[in-house]
């Protein structure tokens, strides 16, 4: 548990710091400065985009599958396994650009 708690705070770290492309950095006051420092973050990074790109995912590998353009049999777990890995894998893609 403490490697896995280590590990995710490295990754949350870095995460914080890794500028995202297209953002541009202006000098005008941050409402959310005081938050940024207690989470260690900067403006425009990579953990700004928060939950969003895998919400996007799942929403979009649901609306797939509902209208049967992924056939996808949710009862059966190797499906639902395989189905699950690829959301992860296009939440990734859409953090990545």
């Amino acid at each position: 548990k403490i490697l896995w708690t280590a590990l995710s705070l490295f990754i949350f770290l870095v995460s914080s710091q890794i500028p995202l492309y297209g953002i541009a950095t202006s000098k005008t006051s941050d409402p959310f400065y005081w938050m940024r420092v207690i989470l260690a973050s900067n403006r425009g990074t990579l953990m700004e985009l928060g939950i969003s790109p895998i919400i996007t995912s799942g929403m979009v590998m649901q609306l797939l599958a509902g209208s049967k353009i992924l056939e996808v049999d949710q009862s059966l777990k190797e499906d639902r396994i395989l189905f699950q890995g690829a959301q992860k894998l296009f939440g990734m893609a859409i953090t990545l650009g």
